[in-house]
């Protein structure tokens, strides 16, 4: 995979996730949580320089707030960033992003392969709100480009990887077109994975409730990119009001101390299972980025510092299978979020990309025997045992 050495001098990944985002801890080395929402101001001038300056942190918790800060300021070490905005989940990063770049008469172009929340949005308001979405085809070569029209199309969304099948977006490809803002979700990398803004992609976005936190105890979204970008997005996000909880983002700065060795640890684990998976007779694919066979393999080997943490699998017996060995499993977790330390597993058809029509799930490749694996820190061949066991048919 790829290792993204840095230069000379600069630390690498885990270590920038042990010593950033420390700007509210004085000597502390927990970070404290400002529960606040209002500060006081010395006089009319204060208070005026406050109110209008860009993100204040100590003025009204819906502008900044320091605790909020530090995780904004950690994301954007992790990422190779100018600077970083939180938002209340990664729903929100992701709508105020695209409301506050595109209006009526915009033109987005959007790859197929998404998130059902994110097809949603781009199906339902921005329809209402006049902007217009071209969908394709994301391991196309050359679709994004291909759809841009000049002068229109004011953004670029791209995920990768994708949920749920793990597809992968050449993010060098997408990060030439030049014109529009390309946005990637790189929730399912986390900013250990891989860093897209290294590619020339204007902003990355990530569910910080995922991977990042990794204890399942905080909501939480986040952007990351230069900063005269992410001011002009943040004096929108304002009004649009979806604010970070200062408690979510205390727990994701924990998350982001152990970031490194939890994804290291789930990624191994991963193509362990990943492995096992594939030579069962009642699995028909395996979705994983780490395997040879994957068809994006050499992509994921240059772009990726690792595969990942989770995994989608096929089994022969189609929905009634996965029904039935969702039924059967002991360590496992039936649940549709990831990035935790426990394992879970969910059927995308029924609970993920539960809002697509039947047309919407075959052209996704979300058939019924489609199962999505967020592998947890629990030892591999416990969870290998497990889904063996419930594999065989009943």
């Amino acid at each position: 995979m790829n290792n993204d050495r840095p230069a000379a001098g600069d630390p690498r990944p885990a270590t920038t996730a042990i010593t950033a985002g420390r700007s509210a801890n004085g000597m502390s080395l927990a970070p404290p949580l400002w529960a606040s929402s209002t500060w006081v101001s010395h006089g009319l001038a204060d208070a005026r320089k406050r109110a209008t300056g860009r993100r204040s942190s100590e003025f009204y918790s819906r502008y900044s707030n320091p605790t909020v800060r530090a995780f904004e300021e950690a994301i954007a070490a992790l990422e190779g960033a100018e600077d970083a905005i939180a938002y209340a989940s990664g729903m929100g990063a992701l709508t105020t992003t695209i409301l506050a770049l595109c209006g009526s008469g915009s033109h987005i172009v959007a790859q197929r392969q998404l998130y059902a929340g994110t097809l949603a949005f781009l199906q339902g308001p921005c329809r209402r709100f006049g902007i217009d979405v071209t969908y394709v085809d994301g391991c196309q070569p050359g679709a994004f480009a291909a759809a841009v029209q000049p002068g229109r199309t004011m953004m670029i969304l791209a995920e990768t990887p994708s949920n749920p099948l793990l597809e992968l977006i050449d993010l060098d490809e997408l990060g030439a077109i030049r014109g529009p803002f390309k946005v990637v979700d790189s929730t399912f990398a986390t900013p250990l994975g891989q860093q897209p803004l290294q590619h020339g992609i204007d902003i990355v976005m990530h569910s910080a409730t995922k991977g990042i936190d990794g204890h399942n105890d905080a909501t939480l979204g986040v952007i990351a990119g230069e900063r005269d970008l992410l001011d002009e997005i943040w004096g929108y996000g304002v009004l649009h009001g979806a604010t970070a909880s200062p408690a979510d983002a205390l727990n994701a700065l924990r998350g982001i101390r152990t970031l490194a060795v939890r994804t290291a640890h789930q990624s191994a684990s991963a193509l362990r299972i990943a492995r096992e998976l594939a030579s069962s007779a009642h699995v028909a694919a395996v979705h994983y980025p780490g395997l040879p066979t994957h068809p994006q393999y050499a992509l994921a080997q240059r772009q990726m510092r690792q595969p990942g943490t989770v995994l989608a699998f096929e089994v022969t017996g189609g929905q009634p299978h996965a029904t039935s060995l969702l039924d059967r499993l002991q360590l496992a977790r039936v649940a549709t979020s990831l990035g935790g330390p426990e394992t879970l597993v969910c059927h995308p058809a029924t609970t993920t990309h539960a809002s697509l029509t039947a047309d919407e799930h075959a052209g996704a490749g979300i058939v019924g025997g489609l199962l999505r694996v967020s592998v947890g820190l629990e030892d591999p061949e416990d969870l290998i045992a497990d889904l063996t066991r419930a594999l065989e048919p009943q």
